[in-house]
């Protein structure tokens, strides 16, 4: 066994661990191998060890690395999407996580009409209003909540975060439970379930799964340093 499948191995059983410890039935929480600035080769071990979702960060690196890999695999873009790059990306993603603005939305909305596509799509959430990061503010959420619905082209799904970075897991569950707590609160107010909340990464994935993670996107832990 390779040492990347050693390490995936690894974060397989710590997520089926945080699951079970969560009270939550098996595979409830999906792996997402965030596979950023590594090659096609590195990627192809990860698939031999049985991974098949990936996430990248850039449309150009999805557009490079998705025909010179299996078919079989599924990929979701976790990087900013600038208006420019949609019509080239929704063919190429089962899911988008960072729609950061009502103007983002519409884009996708629109290119998917004309694409005849329903993206899923996740809504980013800039909770601790971190002028380096995207998303909306919770209340912009709440306020443009009608106006994300009337998007009829788009699967929301869920809501994604990034926390400020902060090497102690711990320091992340209030920001976990804030935008659990988000989500329960925009499926009453909209209506429509959201299944999925993507948080959590290599350093706090284990708690984010205790706070209701269904994505947890893993990359050094996996691939090693970039």
């Amino acid at each position: 066994m390779s040492d990347l499948a050693e390490r995936l191995h690894y974060i397989r059983e710590r997520v089926t661990a945080a699951t079970a410890r969560s009270g939550r039935s098996p595979g409830a929480v999906e792996l997402l191998a965030v596979s950023k600035t590594h090659p096609v080769e590195t990627i192809r071990t990860a698939v031999d060890a049985g991974q098949l979702l990936f996430g990248e960060n850039r449309v150009q690196e999805i557009v490079l690395k998705r025909p010179l890999l299996p078919e079989k695999l599924h990929w979701h873009l976790i990087g900013p999407l600038q208006s420019n790059k949609v019509r080239k990306v929704l063919p190429l993603v089962q899911m988008i996580h960072a729609v950061d603005s009502l103007d983002i939305a519409h884009d996708i909305n629109r290119i998917a009409t004309e694409l005849g596509l329903h993206p899923q799509v996740l809504l980013e959430v800039n909770l601790a209003s971190e002028s380096t990061k995207h998303g909306f503010s919770p209340a912009q959420l709440r306020t443009q909540l009608e106006a994300l619905y009337a998007l009829d082209r788009l699967y929301i799904q869920g809501l994604m975060c990034i926390p400020p970075f902060d090497p102690s897991p711990e320091k992340s569950r209030p920001y976990f439970q804030t935008l659990r707590k988000l989500r329960d609160e925009m499926e009453k107010s909209g209506g429509a379930p959201l299944p999925q909340l993507s948080m959590g990464m290599s350093h706090d994935f284990e708690t984010a799964i205790e706070e209701g993670a269904t994505l947890v996107r893993v990359g050094s832990a996996i691939f090693g340093p970039r």
